[in-house]
């Protein structure tokens, strides 16, 4: 009877471990099925591609506070467009301009305040364009890139690139020189009869205008 009982022991245990491996493949299925037998693997992230940014170095420019907003835009476009860094220098254009339009773009000799095509004789605009080919080429230069003459965005754009002007640009971009010595070079320029207080008003220039 001893070893009956160990044989029916032993069939029991095989029957239990048989019972046992059925609930596991039972269990596992129903996890399976439920989502649960394995965590779902992470999704594959793609990493934004890094792209650098071009650093602009800064540029210190020269700044008129106290000047209108006319004598304002000429100066920054002069910086803008053209190498001219010496305080003299541009104080000395700014000093001209006033003495010949007091930076009005519209007035013609002799105080008139017309239009471009309105004025029939004399100097017209920023600095006065007198002889008929700088007067005309003012007009042709406008038509060709889309400017008003009678403006002062127009005349500005019209005074940095005429030949002319272009002629002495280098005497005002070379840096060191007195108010006097750069006047020699606005007089090439200009072509003044009277000079007037425009040197005067250039040493006004370069009390105002500082570095910001």
């Amino acid at each position: 009877m001893g070893r009956l009982r160990t044989i029916i022991r032993t069939s029991s245990d095989v029957i239990t471990g048989k019972t046992t491996l059925i609930a596991k493949f039972l269990i596992a299925g129903v996890a399976l099925a439920a989502g649960f037998a394995y965590p779902p693997r992470p999704e594959k992230t793609v990493e934004p591609e890094v792209q650098s940014i071009p650093v602009v170095p800064y540029r210190a420019s020269w700044k008129c506070e106290d000047c209108t907003p006319e004598e304002q835009y000429v100066l920054e476009q002069l910086q803008e467009h053209t190498r001219i860094s010496d305080r003299n220098a541009l104080a000395t254009i700014l000093g001209n301009i006033k003495s010949e339009s007091n930076f009005h773009p519209n007035i013609c000799e002799g105080g008139a305040r017309v239009t471009y095509e309105n004025c029939h004789a004399g100097g017209y605009g920023l600095i006065q364009w007198t002889s008929l080919g700088r007067y005309n080429n003012l007009g042709k230069f406008c038509e060709k890139y889309g400017c008003d003459p009678s403006s002062l965005e127009g005349q500005t754009r019209y005074m940095i690139n005429e030949s002319v002007f272009q002629r002495y640009l280098p005497e005002f971009e070379g840096p060191g020189k007195t108010v006097d010595q750069y006047m020699v070079s606005a007089y090439y320029w200009l072509g003044w009869g009277i000079k007037g207080h425009r040197q005067s008003y250039a040493y006004d220039y370069v009390k105002k205008i500082n570095l910001g």
